[in-house]
């Protein structure tokens, strides 16, 4: 039996590919694959950006797993289950990932299988993808991030339709919305998700980490706030990356009309 999940690494970036037949649903060693995979992402100092795609071109995931879910009684105490690090997914609560992640939609995510795409930082869909929380009629929550992430991607009303009547919605819809950067034919996706990541991948890695930390750290913030936080000291690696050999490397590079050589320090 193959493995759920492949990994391949691209230069500074990871790929990791959901790969579970028929519709690439999420179970514990599932999960548990993915963590690991986020992990690596995160430790490795050569890795700047992931990329995560579902294999084949109908779905990207169906999430949760239900089948096994049920045959292992994991329904209503799911939660005190090891999932790994990253808990559902690998990726939906792995808050110390520092570099960014893009979603490369490749059909249809529904319920986990969004929860796992909208806690990606860049989302590309190909234009057939649709996107449903399928939970509620279930009698289910979808507290991996449908809860608490949908809100914030959608306006208000359409997030509660997709939570309360569990409807589908087109890449097209959810590009108009800005839950998605973009929408590409399949035959483009991964070819644009790579050039995404390549282009993040040529900038200065602990600048790009410091982004991110801040962007999480300000989050939900004032404006005035945000700059509270920024100015703080609290942020490890953005303080790093303001006095890092990097952003001296890239003004000289920039002086000189060169391309800057950035090495992460």
């Amino acid at each position: 039996m193959s493995e759920p999940i492949r990994v391949e690494r691209r230069g500074h970036v990871l790929e990791i590919t959901l790969d579970r037949p028929k519709v690439n649903a999420i179970d514990i060693v599932t999960s548990r694959l993915l963590g690991a995979a986020f992990v690596t992402l995160r430790d490795d100092a050569e890795l700047r950006v992931g990329i995560v795609t579902g294999a084949g071109d109908r779905i990207f995931s169906a999430g949760w797993d239900l089948k096994a879910a049920a045959s292992n009684e994991e329904v209503g105490k799911w939660w005190h289950l090891d999932y790994g690090p990253g808990r559902f997914a690998g990726l939906t609560e792995l808050w110390d990932l520092d570099k960014p992640v893009i979603a490369a939609i490749n059909g249809h995510a529904l319920g986990g299988g969004l929860e796992l795409a909208i806690a990606c930082d860049l989302l590309i869909a190909a234009e057939h993808a649709e996107f449903a929380m399928p939970e509620l009629p279930l009698g289910i929550l979808p507290d991996s991030g449908g809860i608490q992430r949908i809100p914030r991607r959608l306006p208000y009303n359409i997030a509660a339709e997709l939570l309360l009547l569990g409807r589908r919605m087109s890449a097209q819809e959810a590009k108009h919305y800005g839950m998605l950067n973009a929408v590409v034919p399949k035959d483009r996706l991964m070819e644009t998700a790579r050039d995404w990541a390549d282009k993040i991948a040529g900038g200065a890695p602990l600048t790009i980490q410091a982004l991110k930390e801040a962007l999480k750290a300000i989050e939900g913030k004032s404006i005035r706030e945000g700059f509270d936080v920024i100015r703080s000291g609290n942020l490890p690696t953005y303080e790093r990356a303001l006095l890092s050999d990097d952003a001296k490397e890239g003004v000289r590079a920039f002086s000189e009309r060169r391309p800057a050589v950035f090495k992460g320090r």
